[in-house]
């Protein structure tokens, strides 16, 4: 699948060099992402699902740059808190402490268009996740009520599947249930992170109807 992605491109100076941000020229409508007690919940529909998934693919082929995605704008459920999220590779060295200087730095930016193919990654690398020697895995903090994905560009491409998965298959999802007491139409995927840190539940959800509030 081929999306289209516009951007906004910034630059800060740091040190002797130029460091690049990215984010989308729109935020995402209908996303947001939650710092709940067990694990991190990030709500999309199909149009948000998809442009996570381009972002996110992006990161993984782009290292010298960082993706940043402000997603709050929606009211947190209680108990949770709402949160940004920033993408990087591992070879930045960026930490999340220097993120709120560098984001007072920046230029006003410039408008950029990038074609990408969203693909699913091979079996392999799906296959790697479970051997008990690998360490190829996302370093997450959060911090300034941001999300910090710091990896490489082979667990950014697994990042990006779990979304496509969620807007290739999350719209037309039927409940294989339907006899029982209640409706339940919840499709899902996850981000898999270090055992030591919490995966991000990507849950599809419908767009509100015109005239509805959000969706609880």
């Amino acid at each position: 699948m081929d999306v289209k992605l516009r951007l906004t491109v910034h630059e800060a100076r740091r040190g002797a060099g130029t460091f690049q941000v990215v984010r989308p020229a729109r935020p995402p409508e209908h996303a947001a992402l939650f710092d709940d007690a067990w694990w991190l919940n990030a709500h999309v529909d199909r149009d948000a699902a998809l442009l996570m998934a381009g972002l996110w693919t992006l990161a993984a082929g782009s290292p010298r740059s960082l993706v940043h995605l402000p997603l709050r704008g929606t009211a947190p459920p209680a108990g949770s808190g709402r949160l940004d999220l920033v993408l990087l590779h591992h070879s930045l060295q960026l930490a999340p402490s220097r993120w709120k200087e560098l984001r007072g730095r920046l230029s006003p930016g410039r408008p950029r268009t990038v074609e990408l193919s969203l693909a699913e990654p091979a079996e392999e690398e799906y296959a790697s996740l479970h051997r008990p020697d690998n360490r190829d895995r996302f370093h997450q903090h959060v911090h300034a009520e941001t999300l910090f994905m710091t990896g490489s560009a082979r667990t950014f491409r697994l990042g990006a599947a779990a979304f496509l998965d969620v807007a290739r298959n999350g719209p037309a999802y039927v409940d294989p249930y339907p006899d029982r007491a209640y409706r339940h139409r919840h499709y899902c995927a996850y981000v898999p992170c270090d055992a030591r840190r919490r995966d991000i539940h990507v849950e599809y959800r419908e767009p509100p109807a015109p005239g509805d509030g959000p969706r609880p």
